[in-house]
């Protein structure tokens, strides 16, 4: 190497050191992926940079990544990678390094889950299910699939179960990162009605203007629902009148963007979240599930005796979408004579007829598309049966009965039923501290809300929905060591 050369770079060391050095090695990392994913329009290429930034953030303070990914969450969308490979991006190479952030605190130590915490029924729960879903791979007739979803389930249960029992130690911290996913949430609000108000709010409209970041108006919808009840809360935690103001902002736009998704399930949520929490204070909660068990029993013991289910098939000719009339959707829906609902017995048809097949192992985790098209019954088609989207059974816990059986059915079941029980005892015992009540209501009333969305969709899989599903498990095993703690004191 010739002297001037030499001269240069020793003048460049002398003039940076090595952090600086460091981030301006990022900086180009992340403008040369840019700039190849430009030219080549392969929005894959950004991946390395964004994944070296992820690394840095990391080794200073993961945390942040815990917090950047909330309001990022209601911009994901998918995106092709290699072959059939694709990916929810930013959300899943941020869980992803989320999930490595949080194995290495807490095998280095650097973070703690309290031992009352590991041993909680809710956590067990969670163990167990992913346990038998691990098993049931033996069973599956598509084990990659399988081994597919388990490997999502772990970014999806270390993150946001583990992880935010790391990170929230006072319940003032609930409101860091529900402030930042609200402000995200309220930013695609505004997105989508400003695409919306060119179709005039139209109920045909609203599916065109979330695109590219939602799939459907379910999943906005859902995610608008389940923040309402933190949004309430949050603002009742507010301590100063701007933050108090920013609140009630942000709640308006949540139910403004919520009312014109135009989605039945998601609007009647809310008032039966306001329901389960009547229930709550009045301590029925207990009556209400053994009440909703035997009621579920004896209808599905009627409906699957004999040909009775037949009276369910719809007339192919009359089962209408009504796109262009919310009003006439409505009434469809009722009349039984609304496509989307129609489609769903189609499905839970064939589910059943797959689960009488395999009632103990069922057909393995995410398996159930395309394996229902043998087991589906003509009498109950519709004209959307094709199903190009491949989704399931949109029902949850049909889903879970179909492709994990019994065991897996009854876990999940289990979690449900002692997630409410937990949550009704939990707000009794924090009448003297009402932090700790705000985050057990919040938590409580959106599980809720993500729960009766679970019986007409598949939603815990979402990167949009799932977080807090998962999250709101956290918040009520933390409450219950908050409220443990202080009766210690």
């Amino acid at each position: 190497m010739n002297p001037p050369v030499n001269e240069l770079l020793h003048r460049l060391r002398r003039s940076f050191d090595g952090a600086q050095l460091l981030f301006m090695g990022f900086v180009l990392l992340l403008l040369a992926g840019g700039a190849a994913a430009a030219m080549r329009q392969q929005p894959a290429l950004l991946l390395p940079g964004l994944l070296a930034v992820g690394v840095l953030v990391a080794l200073v303070e993961w945390r942040w990544l815990y917090y950047v990914l909330f309001p990022l969450l209601p911009f994901t969308q998918e995106i092709g990678l290699v072959g059939s490979l694709r990916m929810d991006f930013p959300s899943e190479p941020l869980m992803l390094a989320l999930t490595a952030c949080v194995g290495v605190a807490l095998l280095l130590r650097t973070g703690q889950v309290p031992l009352r915490e590991w041993a909680h029924p809710l956590v067990v729960l969670l163990g167990l299910m992913f346990l038998w879903t691990a098993v049931d791979i033996a069973f599956s007739v598509d084990k990659v699939k399988s081994f597919k979803y388990l490997l999502a389930k772990v970014w999806y249960l270390v993150p946001f179960l583990l992880g935010t029992l790391l990170i929230v130690r006072r319940p003032t911290e609930t409101w860091r990162f529900v402030a930042l996913y609200v402000a995200g949430a309220c930013l695609s609000v505004l997105y989508v009605a400003a695409r919306h108000a060119t179709k005039g709010f139209s109920f045909q409209g609203i599916n065109w203007a979330l695109h590219p970041f939602f799939r459907n108006h379910v999943i906005y919808a859902t995610m608008l629902a389940l923040l309402v009840p933190f949004g309430w809360l949050g603002m009742q935690a507010a301590r100063k009148a701007g933050a108090r103001l920013a609140w009630q902002v942000g709640l308006g736009i949540l139910l403004f963007g919520l009312l014109t998704s135009y989605t039945r399930a998601s609007i009647l949520s809310l008032p039966i979240a306001g329901l389960f929490y009547l229930i709550m204070r009045l301590r029925l909660t207990r009556v209400v599930l053994v009440t909703a068990a035997v009621t579920l029993a004896l209808s599905v013991s009627y409906i699957a005796s004999g040909d009775n289910y037949m009276a369910f098939a719809p007339n192919y000719e009359r089962t209408v979408f009504n796109g262009h009339n919310f009003e006439k959707h409505l009434a469809a829906t009722y009349k039984l004579q609304d496509v989307s609902g129609m489609e769903r017995v189609y499905r839970w048809v064939a589910a059943a007829r797959m689960i009488a097949e395999k009632p103990l192992v069922g057909s393995g985790a995410a398996t159930f598309y395309p394996e229902y098209k043998r087991y589906t019954l003509k009498s109950f088609r519709t004209y959307v049966s094709e199903n190009p989207e491949k989704s399931t059974t949109h029902n949850y816990f049909l889903l879970q009965l179909a492709e994990q059986g019994i065991p897996g059915f009854l876990l999940f079941i289990s979690l449900v039923t002692v997630a409410l029980l937990r949550a009704e005892s939990l707000y009794h015992r924090s009448r003297q501290q009402p932090e700790v009540r705000r985050v057990v209501v919040a938590a409580s009333l959106s599980f809720v809300i993500i729960v009766f969305h679970l019986t007409l969709n598949e939603l815990v899989e979402v990167d949009k929905i799932g977080p807090m599903f998962f999250l709101c498990l956290a918040l009520l095993v933390r409450a219950e060591s908050w409220l443990a703690v202080s009766s210690e004191q």
